[in-house]
């Protein structure tokens, strides 16, 4: 059964992406995680907010522009939206969060469906569908932008964190 899993770059001050949804602040810190190596194995589905999805890339300069984790994974994305574009391979619109868990999650087998987008992560979240939460702390402060998450206190249990020269990996399960 599939686990769903918000995986996320934060700025030190809880912004994910700057203001506008400006992502650039991430190029200078992409770089080798080995822990991000060894997740790209384990997700089996995207679940994409539209903000995201038409959103900033932080790969943009690079050969993976335009491609979930700058090309470095590759499978069915679902993304959220009420204004769907035309389907392609391995990329389908979904009216809801829920809809959308749903088809992700047959789709992921017994893999993680990725939760990308502030948004999308706290309406799973809300909706009692959010089993797993990794943020990796990049060294910036941006001062504004999009937090995190919004709303009420949810209590989290630490299950893995390691560091890396450019990030700090904390991965955290939602307690329910």
């Amino acid at each position: 059964m599939a686990k769903t899993l918000y995986s996320v770059s934060m700025s030190l001050d809880g912004f994910i992406a700057g203001p506008g949804g400006d992502m650039s602040w991430l190029t200078d810190h992409l770089g080798p995680n080995p822990l991000v190596g060894e997740l790209l194995g384990d997700i089996g589905a995207l679940l994409v907010g539209a903000t995201t999805y038409g959103g900033d890339d932080p790969h943009k300069n690079d050969e993976g522009a335009g491609q979930a984790f700058g090309g470095g994974w590759e499978g069915p994305q679902y993304v959220v939206t009420h204004h769907p574009g035309t389907p392609a391979d391995n990329l389908f619109f979904v009216p809801d969060v829920l809809t959308g868990l749903d088809q992700a999650e047959a789709a992921a087998g017994d893999k993680y469906v990725n939760i990308m987008g502030a948004d999308i992560a706290r309406q799973a979240l809300e909706a009692g569908r959010l089993d797993e939460i990794l943020t990796i702390v990049v060294p910036v402060l941006l001062g504004d932008g999009t937090p995190l998450f919004r709303g009420r206190t949810v209590q989290l249990e630490r299950i893995h964190h390691s560091a890396v020269p450019q990030a700090n990996n904390l991965w955290f399960k939602v307690l329910k």
